[in-house]
């Protein structure tokens, strides 16, 4: 029992004696180590050495004791701290805290994070390890001036007026990369540049020292530099322009003078860096007004030069157009006598200075006063005598001198009388109906189209509407049977009668004018008279619409804040607005277009006239009138080629057929133009070409489109007979393409605007007809197609056709229609055998029937005699070649397995002597020469032709029996 209760003893004993020793071992580690709260440092950026404020020490209470009294290390915390902290001194705690890479300022200036001191534990291996508290760390990083100022532009440039010193001119920058308040800074700017009028300030303003002068120096160039407050200088240095103005003068600037204009190009813009120069006036508004000077090109402007009948077509009214004053033609030549403007680049005008007149041909008029009907004219007419100058007359022929209607300008007013036939009521009518106009004496063209509806009559002038200011009547005209006279550019008149409507000639001149009166002096074009009115305005405005003017696409952005009108034919436009920039985008704007394909090529000149008005509402500021034209170039020509089959033969029988005889059958229109294209730089500079000046543009010739308005054939020679020739054309064909067809005993004359392709397919249905061809060999003819009313003519396509007598004319057509294979040309030998060709164009001409039988007899006799060479010949070969097999064995022999001769009675000739089948070899080459010349549609019918004589018979049986079969000849 007593052993037991000693061990128990012991083992409380033990157990109190670990307690003590853990408790004791605890006691070594009994404090955590103890570091600032805050801490500040600096770091210089490329360095890595910080100083803080205060040092970085950790204290631990439990020092001295080792391990438990020392501090091992400080611990950072913070995402991406670029900064690491050491222990220099365990005992001490002392520690340094520095950069793991290089800094920079630029990129981040101040860096905060968090510290925390750990002692060494209770032993070796860190057991027990205490960890202070953390501290707030703040670094800031110091700058060095290690970049130089650089300036904000490339360049700088300012413009300056003469005579005028400036606080400021411009303003040069420049900024530095550096971190730091001191050297981010810049300091000063320098001018570099000795010896110029200029300085510059500490905050890069330049001004001039003194007045300049535009005379002494346009522009000045500066080098201007830039330092930091560190001293640095500038990496470049920045150059300064400085323009030099004259004294500021407002004016339009900026736009060239000379505008080319290439045709077929579309919109050109005439001012596309255009610009007003107010001077810095206080401006309020702005109007320009633009002027298109197109009063010397064609009449009044560009426009198609179709005739005014084609025009009335292709604007869309109604047909029944007769044009009084056309272009002289063989269908119309009562124009040839007048003065026009000897040119087609324009339409053609046609000039009266108070001598000349025409009169129209009877019928060509057949408009009864009745009925609605239209005049239409284009005229220029200056202020001229206090006489009435006739447009239009239809008077009275003989007697008593009646004017029935005409139009007429009396002293800057425009008259239309209009007298009305007898009717059962004698009361007074509208006789006369006055316009005042300005436009009927300015000296410009216009375009005047009257409407006339009895009792009433409209005016167009130029598209605009005018009423007559005065309105006369009349007793209408006395009944009377004699015919009337239609003129134009006087009024016929009978020296023997009398009549109060009518002025006599003071000085009557000789000839047909003697019965002329009441002249007209000035241009007139287009003069047409329709039946029916012309209701709708936009034909009017088509007929007077110019084909080139003024346009301008309006930039949304100031389509609200300019105002822009246009004049009816656009030849002159009004831009008014407030806003300077806004009128100068828009005047930028503006454009010239020239729709035709082949415009009129010259000068067109243009006017900008301005008015600008200041605050008190009158005009403050004079700008002056700035002038340039507009120059259209040539357009490129085409040339219209016509072409075909310029010379063939007929039968008579299809001459005289119902169809007749097609004159154009293959007619082909083509139109090109002719390009120079620069040649190959490459190719040039290898062969040395720059080098050689004989060196030129490569020339193409390029195919293109364009309508045609007429085409006409004409007969060479004696005038067509109307009792028993005529050309046809197929008059449903034409209204299908739209053309109109005019003939007479010189030819036939087709008219109307369209494609070269629709007058292909209809000159191709113009047939000759012929009813008495016995004493008819050829008939020419000459086709001329032309563009624009002649400005564009084509070539001559001449066309003859043969006629061929035969003594079996249906025969004799039919073998030409179905054997032309068989025709071959005709090469003139000891016989002439012209005139039997019927496809070669060149060679065909006519011989009588005849001549054809002798030909024929001749030809069978030339046959004969060349087959009975060949045979003799052939038979004196066979009989060498078997004499020369009996004397030499050794030699060649004649293979003769193949050959095959057919023999008749005439075979005694072959003991002719050697010496006469030499003679015959020569007649046959003669012969042979002239068989060659022979063609097959000859012996055809010549063949046809000898049914009746038996000795031509009995040659050709000859023939037959001499014929040489060759098939099976080995050569």
């Amino acid at each position: 029992m007593r052993f037991r209760g000693n061990k128990q003893f012991a083992s409380a004993v033990g157990l109190v004696l670990g307690l003590l020793c853990a408790v004791e071992a605890a006691k070594v580690n009994k404090h955590k180590p103890w570091i600032e709260t805050t801490y500040h440092g600096i770091v210089t950026e490329n360095d890595d050495k910080v100083l803080l404020d205060p040092p970085l020490i950790a204290l631990d209470k439990d020092a001295p004791l080792r391990y438990a009294g020392e501090i091992c290390g400080f611990r950072i915390h913070g995402q991406n701290v670029p900064f690491e902290a050491v222990v220099l001194d365990k005992s001490t705690g002392e520690g340094v805290i520095r950069a793991k890479d290089k800094l920079d300022c630029e990129l981040q200036k101040e860096h905060t994070f968090t510290i925390q001191a750990y002692d060494c534990g209770e032993g070796p291996d860190g057991a027990n390890m205490k960890k202070s508290h953390k501290a707030t760390v703040h670094i800031q990083v110091n700058d060095i001036n290690e970049y130089s100022p650089v300036f904000k532009e490339k360049s700088y440039k300012a413009t300056v007026i003469e005579g005028k010193k400036y606080d400021s001119i411009l303003k040069v920058e420049a900024v530095d990369a550096d971190c730091s308040f001191q050297f981010s800074q810049i300091c000063n700017y320098e001018i570099i540049t000795p010896d110029v009028p200029f300085t510059v300030d500490k905050d890069g303003f330049i001004k001039n020292t003194e007045k300049l002068s535009y005379g002494k120096e346009r522009m000045y160039k500066l080098t201007v530099t830039a330092y930091d407050c560190g001293k640095n200088r500038a990496s470049e240095d920045v150059l300064v322009k400085i323009s030099v103005k004259p004294t500021c003068k407002p004016s339009w600037q900026g736009f060239n003078k000379r505008i080319e204009y290439e045709p077929g190009t579309g919109s050109l813009a005439l001012f596309p860096s255009m610009h007003l120069e107010t001077c810095d006036e206080p401006i309020t508004s702005i109007r320009a007004n633009i002027e298109l000077e197109t009063n010397h090109i064609g009449k009044g402007c560009d426009r198609d030069t179709y005739s005014e009948k084609s025009l009335h077509k292709l604007c869309g009214a109604s047909s029944g157009t007769v044009e009084l004053l056309p272009a002289p033609s063989s269908s119309s030549n009562w124009t040839v006598g007048l003065p026009t403007d000897n040119g087609h680049d324009s339409d053609q005008v046609f000039e009266f200075n108070g001598t000349q007149a025409i009169k129209v041909p009877d019928g060509m008029v057949s408009t009864s006063l009745k009925e609605p009907f239209t005049i239409s004219v284009w005229m220029r007419h200056g202020p001229g005598a206090h006489e009435k100058e006739t447009i239009l007359c239809n008077s009275d022929k003989t007697e008593m001198n009646r004017h029935h209607y005409s139009l007429y300008v009396h002293n800057c007013r425009l008259i239309l009388l209009l007298r009305q036939d007898p009717s059962e009521a004698e009361n007074y009518k509208p006789a006369e109906f006055h316009w005042k106009l300005d436009q009927a004496c300015d000296k410009e063209w216009h375009h005047y189209v009257l409407n006339v509806e009895f009792p009433t009559v409209s005016l167009f002038v130029d598209g605009t509407t005018f009423e007559p200011f005065l309105v006369t009547e009349d007793y209408p005209l006395h009944a009377s049977k004699i015919e009337t006279q239609l003129t134009i550019g006087a009024c016929w008149q009978d020296n023997s009668g009398h009549d109060n409507d009518t002025e006599s000639v003071s000085e009557p001149t000789s000839g047909a004018n003697a019965r002329m009166a009441q002249f007209f002096r000035g241009n007139l074009a287009g003069l047409m008279i329709r039946s029916g009115k012309l209701e709708n305005k936009k034909v009017i405005d088509c007929l007077y619409t110019c084909k080139e003017g003024l346009d301008v696409q309006l930039p949304e952005e100031v389509a609200s804040a300019v105002k822009v009108e246009f004049n009816p034919n656009q030849s002159s436009l009004t831009v008014e607005g407030d806003d300077i920039d806004a009128l100068d985008k828009v005047m930028q704007h503006i454009s010239y277009l020239n729709s035709r394909q082949f415009p009129t090529p010259g000068i067109r000149h243009l006017r900008i006239s301005t008015t600008v008005k200041c605050f008190n509402e009158e005009a403050c500021v004079s700008v002056p009138d700035a002038e340039g034209y507009v120059m259209v170039l040539q357009p490129e020509e085409p040339k219209i080629s016509l072409s075909g089959i310029d010379h063939f033969a007929r039968s008579a029988a299809e001459f005289e057929s119902q169809e007749g005889v097609t004159l154009f059958p293959e007619l082909r229109i083509v139109s090109t133009i002719t390009r120079e294209v620069e040649a190959d730089t490459e190719s040039e500079a290898a062969e040395g070409a720059d080098d050689d000046p004989t060196v030129q543009e490569t020339v193409v010739s390029e195919e293109i489109m364009h309508n045609l308005d007429t085409c006409e054939v004409t007969v060479a020679g004696d005038e067509l007979d109307g009792e028993h020739e005529s050309l046809e054309l197929d008059v449903s064909q034409l209204q299908q393409h739209g053309l109109e067809m005019s003939s007479s005993n010189l030819g036939l004359v087709v008219t109307g605007v369209n494609t070269m392709a629709n007058y292909e397919q209809v000159l191709h249905l113009i047939r000759y007809k012929n009813w008495h061809t016995e004493a008819l060999f050829d008939r020419k003819f000459k086709l001329v197609c032309s563009e624009l009313n002649g400005r564009y003519i084509s070539n001559d396509f001449k066309v003859e056709v043969n006629v061929i007598h035969t003594a079996n004319p249906v025969e004799h057509a039919n073998n030409a229609m179905v054997q032309p294979n068989f025709i071959n040309p005709v090469h003139h030998a000891s016989v002439d055998l012209s005139g039997h060709n019927l496809v070669n164009a060149h060679q065909a001409s006519v011989v009588p029937s005849a001549a054809t039988i002798v030909i024929v007899v001749c030809v069978s006799f030339l046959v004969f005699m060349i087959i009975l060479g060949v045979f003799r010949i052939r038979a004196a070969h066979q009989r060498t070649m078997r004499d020369q097999e009996n004397g030499k064995e050794n030699e060649m022999d004649w293979d003769d397995s193949a050959l095959t001769i057919t023999v008749n009675p005439m075979e005694t000739y072959k003991d002719q002597h050697s010496s006469e089948e030499e003679e015959e070899e020569e007649e046959e080459s003669e012969d042979g020469e002239e068989e060659d010349d022979i063609t097959s549609a000859e012996s055809e019918s010549s063949e046809d032709e000898e049914g009746g004589e038996p000795e031509d018979q009995q040659g050709a049986s000859r023939q037959q029996q001499l014929e040489w079969d060759d098939s099976t000849l080995t050569y």
